[in-house]
């Protein structure tokens, strides 16, 4: 069988799935010295942040921004440590142009914060007291997280590392730790604000799943403050691959190994701890299997689940099977000639339609678009990516699945096309993806994305924990606390890198 040791001198780490959150814990751990082996059932790394390309064109899968590029930033961190140069980005500003139903004018969600103080109290009179609140807690909990707590704890060392992140101005937070947003809007007298109460639903879907009444307070103040400055979101050079590319280069500078097109069938466990990983070449057929000292699932914790089979814990399986169902995600790609392209295109639009149809749960489209010299597009034409949760189920059990990927694909065009000039004439390529074809590329199962809704029972001090039930297994990824986004993955792979390399980990 092959084997893949390169004689580090610590333990051998086995890493399932190269998303970011995977490839950021295997760069890591091997520049801290590990034995590292990432496995990958796709062609090209990167899993719901890397690309495609057609006659020309370079198409973001499904992440199309990143946030924590500034300085101090969780890219920063972990590049800075790598001694890797950050990729080439632009700040999106706005972040996003929201469209609300029947209004021409967008909400620009601006990164300068007295300019965005000033958009929301034009477009949202009365509500300033409500921001305020969640620019306090989204203060201080950004301040706890860059001080890298553990959330969940599940041992003494995690405990440790958590008390040793709070400071006083921590607590403020303590008393919202069970309010949702609806519960902050009622306070402020704002619950009849249907206005703001749509944009807030709007915005929060992306982020948590879930709308304004069931997200969790605490994780909304972090998703509506991030695109402010200092933070902010951005917009990379070239495409969201080469976060992949750079985080890749740097594992296999430091002796790490990463094979795609290998699948992880199985995780072996013996006297409750992981012990190995089966593996299938898809080239070849070959199966095998491949002792570790740690591995690391960089899955969702569905798919945990069925890797572990009869060897995953019960009271763990039955808290899996007892979560909401998640959403997929449609999405149309379409390569177009820029005079498609509005003057002046922010990056990031969201819009909300009246009229029902088949397009998301509420009807809502979130817009990326390229700009001319980011590498997305030949001279002369753009990049439109436009997507929308889903239920999965229909994907799943429906007769007739080309006919309505090509519905929903019409009916993406036909809205799309009320902001953009979209023409048999300016429409070069056309391209979808469903939570079947997200199940295909990425192993997720029935293709879900997004990780599980912020409610209450399932965010942060609640959700799911890096350290499983089994020893020497752990769990990174959008499964995980803080959540979805490059840099929330890229959170919980520093969460479990600091876990495995702790000093007391081997006494507790």
């Amino acid at each position: 069988m092959p084997n893949y040791r390169v004689g580090k001198t610590k333990s051998r780490v086995i890493i399932i799935g190269a998303g970011i959150g995977g490839l950021t814990a295997g760069a890591l751990l091997a520049h801290r010295g590990y034995n590292v082996l990432i496995l990958d059932q796709a062609l090209v790394p990167g899993g719901c942040a890397s690309t495609f390309k057609r006659k020309g064109f370079t198409f973001d899968v499904g992440a199309t921004q990143v946030a924590g590029l500034e300085p101090g930033g969780i890219h920063h961190r972990i590049f800075s440590e790598l001694e890797v140069d950050l990729p080439p980005a632009t700040p999106c500003d706005p972040a996003c142009a929201v469209y609300l139903p029947g209004e021409n004018t967008p909400i620009n969600v601006w990164r300068d914060p007295q300019k965005w103080q000033e958009e929301r109290q034009r477009q949202f009179p009365g509500s300033e007291p409500f921001w305020q609140l969640i620019a306090e807690l989204f203060k201080a909990s950004w301040e706890f997280q860059g001080r890298d707590p553990v959330l969940p704890p599940r041992k003494i060392w995690d405990l440790w590392q958590l008390t040793k992140a709070v400071r006083p101005s921590t607590l403020i937070t303590v008393p919202y730790t069970l309010f949702t947003v609806g519960d902050a809007l009622r306070a402020y007298k704002l619950a009849d604000d249907q206005r703001l109460r749509t944009f807030l639903d709007l915005q929060l879907k992306l982020y948590s799943q879930v709308d304004a009444e069931e997200t969790a307070l605490l994780y909304a103040a972090t998703a509506l403050s991030v695109s402010q400055a200092p933070q902010g979101l951005f917009h990379l050079q070239g495409s969201m691959q080469v976060l992949s590319d750079r985080l890749v280069s740097a594992l296999e500078r430091d002796g790490g190994k990463l094979l795609m097109r290998h699948t992880v069938e199985q995780i072996k466990v013996a006297q409750a701890k992981a012990k190995a990983v089966v593996i299938r070449n898809q080239k070849t057929g070959e199966t095998w299997t491949e002792s570790a000292d740690q591995i690391i699932a960089n899955v969702t914790v569905q798919n945990l689940v069925k890797l572990l089979g009869e060897k995953a814990p019960s009271g763990y399986r039955k808290r899996v099977a007892k979560l909401p169902p998640a959403s997929g995600a449609f999405v149309v790609y379409l390569g177009v000639d820029a005079s498609a392209i509005p003057l002046d295109c922010p990056p990031h639009l969201q819009f909300l339609y009246d009229a029902n149809g088949p397009i998301g749960e509420n009807n809502s489209l979130f817009v990326s678009v390229s700009h001319p010299g980011d590498g997305r597009a030949p001279t002369g034409q753009a990049t439109i990516i436009a997507s929308s949760f889903v239920d999965p189920e229909p994907w799943w059990q429906t007769e007739d699945y080309e006919g309505l990927k090509q519905k929903y694909t019409e009916d993406a065009i036909t809205r799309l096309a009320k902001y953009f000039y979209l023409k048999p004439e300016t429409i070069i390529h056309i391209e979808a993806a469903t939570p079947r074809t997200f199940a295909y590329y990425t192993g997720r199962d029935r293709g879900i994305v997004g990780g599980i809704c912020q409610r209450i029972p399932t965010f942060g001090p609640f959700g799911f924990a890096n350290r499983t039930p089994i020893d020497h297994l752990w769990l990174v990824g959008d499964s995980t606390h803080p959540g979805e986004g490059t840099a929330g993955v890229s959170y919980s792979a520093l969460t479990v890198v600091k876990q495995i390399d702790g000093n007391q980990l081997a006494k507790y």
